[in-house]
């Protein structure tokens, strides 16, 4: 579960009554693809010939520009997410990385949900005791990524909705200006 149970105004657009420009909506749809797409290879290297993941980052990116649909943003993400189902580890939470990013489109807040997703791909790929270090080095080179426009509302929308994403963006630590303290847990 990633999305909240109560949809937060400020990822839902204007002309459905909240907050999101058009514009902040496309930043949140090519910062999700660049997520998903930084750990892609980790679904390819296990299934080289199955473009899913691939496609529905492209239908993210394309949706952003206005070159395709919501409906085929979305179609592509549920196919993506369906290209995990039989798969375990590293590879599977990259396709669903790749399937939230698809998403994004229909609903913004599936940002949060690729994000995490190559998170948790990043922890799966690392070698034995190292998963937590990995997944902090992939939340921050995310950070890294996000456009000055939208910062501020994915940071704050990490802190919020942290718990509900298995705790990938913080553990013990504050959220803030890009700085973050992590306390090892295990």
């Amino acid at each position: 579960m990633i999305l909240p149970k109560v949809r937060d105004p400020r990822f839902v657009t204007i002309r459905r009554g909240g907050t999101l420009t058009d514009a902040d909506h496309q930043l949140l749809a090519l910062w999700a693809a660049s997520c998903a797409e930084h750990v892609l290879d980790l679904f390819e290297r296990v299934r080289p010939g199955d473009s899913r993941p691939r496609h529905a980052i492209e239908q993210a990116r394309a949706w952003a520009r206005g070159e395709a649909t919501m409906t085929e943003a979305r179609a592509a993400g549920g196919h993506a997410m369906g290209a995990a189902r039989d798969l375990r580890g590293a590879a599977r939470h990259a396709a669903y990385a790749a399937g939230q990013a698809g998403a994004v489109a229909h609903v913004a807040a599936h940002e949060l949900g690729a994000a995490a997703y190559a998170i948790k791909a990043a922890r799966a790929a690392a070698p034995e005791g190292e998963g937590r270090a990995a997944g902090r080095l992939e939340c921050q080179w995310q950070r890294d990524q996000l456009p000055a426009a939208i910062r501020e509302l994915v940071l704050d929308d990490q802190r919020l909705r942290n718990d509900i994403c298995w705790s990938v963006f913080e553990e013990r630590g504050q959220v803030g200006r890009g700085e973050t303290q992590y306390d090892e847990l295990h």
